[in-house]
């Protein structure tokens, strides 16, 4: 058994800022399952769009070695969607995955931060 991690943590500040400066960012990033689920958090969306960068950035980081082509892998290939119980959950659009691999994803954030964790048991 094989394990690989990653994390990562981006202002929310920039997040918003690529959104609202650069209307193609949303549409090249997220899914539209995530764009809806964002959308819904009105005045908070940005901090989810941001821990959902964050988590596609975490989960990169932990499969990239695990992967034969680590550039096969595209922002929306990874959707970050929450269960029926609030956590959030890795699903892989558009490409096979391997079922093989375990994928646990945590996500947090504030105002100002967003930050992400993902462990990937092969």
């Amino acid at each position: 058994m094989q394990g690989k991690c990653g994390i990562d943590i981006i202002e929310v500040a920039r997040i918003q800022k690529s959104i609202e400066g650069h209307p193609e960012f949303v549409n090249r990033v997220f899914t539209p399952k995530e764009i809806e689920y964002c959308e819904s958090k009105k005045n908070m969306k940005y901090q989810h769009y941001a821990a959902r960068f964050a988590a596609k950035e975490a989960v990169f980081k932990a499969m990239s070695e695990l992967l034969e082509n680590k550039y096969e892998l595209e922002w929306k290939n990874i959707e970050i969607l929450n269960d029926k119980n609030g956590k959030p959950q890795v699903n892989f659009v558009g490409i096979e995955f391997n079922q093989s691999m375990q994928i646990d994803v945590s996500l947090s954030h504030l105002k100002d931060y967003a930050v992400a964790n993902c462990v990937v048991i092969k």
